[in-house]
């Protein structure tokens, strides 16, 4: 079983930079490809950006290419999502994710993930 614990968001500007942090707990994350995924009110769950287990390959949704990185430090057993020129249409729920997968095929839906973070809140304001 693996526990994800999300970090890091937060109430800032247009224009703003946040870095969002997924600790997890369990197992280790070297194993898994990681996921994060966002949800505005009254919206679906949207996929954000993804990383293999390797750490090699990472996926973006087209909205936050080039905006927002993703990245892990398996030492720290955590993942990253750093947020630059953050816009008011940033703002949502953002939840880290995580599946058993060692290679290099990219996730990016919902349904692929077995584990979830409980949400950070990241409100941009305009």
């Amino acid at each position: 079983q693996v526990q994800l614990v999300e970090s890091g968001g937060g109430l800032v500007q247009t224009g703003d930079s946040l870095r969002l942090s997924c600790t997890a707990s369990g197992r280790t994350l070297s194993d898994y490809t990681m996921g994060w995924f966002r949800q505005a009110p009254g919206k679906e769950r949207d996929f954000v950006a993804t990383l293999s287990s390797s750490g090699g390959r990472t996926g973006y949704a087209d909205p936050v290419k080039g905006q927002f990185t993703i990245s892990r430090d398996n030492a720290k057993n955590t993942v990253y999502l750093q947020m630059n020129s953050l816009k008011p249409e940033d703002t949502a729920v953002y939840y880290c994710a995580a599946v058993y997968y060692i290679g290099s095929y990219l996730q990016t839906r919902p349904y692929q993930y077995h584990y979830w973070g409980q949400g950070t809140q990241v409100t941009v304001s305009s």
